[in-house]
């Protein structure tokens, strides 16, 4: 059976200083760089299976608050449109198709079809690009990194997969008990690379079809 293929990325990354290596709910770390985060508390990679209360959670980043060089700030509304609009400028500059977008206060999940720049690439101009933008507005210090480095990715290999995500990311602000956003750059899904009016004979349609027959 041939490989399948990606067709689309779900990015995921956090704010600044939020969802530390050593978080009571587990996170996707290994290792602690900081001694001063380490003393916060243990590691434990993965999410853990029993969750801790809510109250563990928040004293946790209080504790973090005293310790990290930074702010531990959280992203306003005002705040959330400014990312926005840099999301939108960058999306626009790189030519990304973006099917879905959720801008939490601490953190952000983003569905894009895939591009000639890696995972890693787009999760880079997307922060650049919003960082700039809360800078110019005064939302935040220029020296302040707003996003923690890097990021998550989970590589999407079928249009329905893509169609899962996208409903996953435009509940998340609903979960959080948050309005439903709607932003100019997401682009509704048709389907790709198996949208109406594409040859189902393409190369590229044939080898996807042919990695997940009926």
């Amino acid at each position: 059976m041939p490989r399948p293929i990606v067709i689309a990325h779900h990015l995921i990354w956090t704010a600044y200083g939020w969802w530390l290596p050593n978080d009571p709910r587990g996170s996707t770390s290994r290792r602690i760089a900081s001694d001063i985060i380490a003393e916060l508390g243990e590691l434990h990679y993965g999410r853990r299976r029993i969750q801790p209360p809510r109250r563990v959670v928040k004293e946790f980043y209080e504790q973090a608050r005293e310790v990290l060089k930074f702010p531990l700030l959280e992203l306003s509304a005002v705040a959330v449109q400014a990312a926005a609009e840099g999301f939108a400028q960058a999306i626009s500059t790189e030519r990304y198709t973006c099917y879905a977008c959720a801008i939490l206060p601490d953190h952000v999940h983003v569905v894009i079809r895939k591009h000639k720049h890696q995972a890693e690439q787009m999760i880079e101009a997307l922060q650049s690009a919003s960082r700039l933008r809360l800078s110019m507005l005064g939302l935040r210090t220029p020296d302040h990194p707003v996003w923690a480095t890097g990021g998550w990715k989970v590589f999407l290999e079928h249009p329905d997969e893509v169609r899962q995500r996208i409903h996953y990311i435009e509940q998340n602000p609903i979960k959080h008990r948050l309005p439903a956003q709607h932003w100019t750059f997401v682009q509704e899904y048709d389907g790709w690379p198996l949208h109406p009016g594409h040859s189902p004979n393409s190369p590229y349609a044939k080898r996807l079809t042919d990695s997940f027959p009926e």
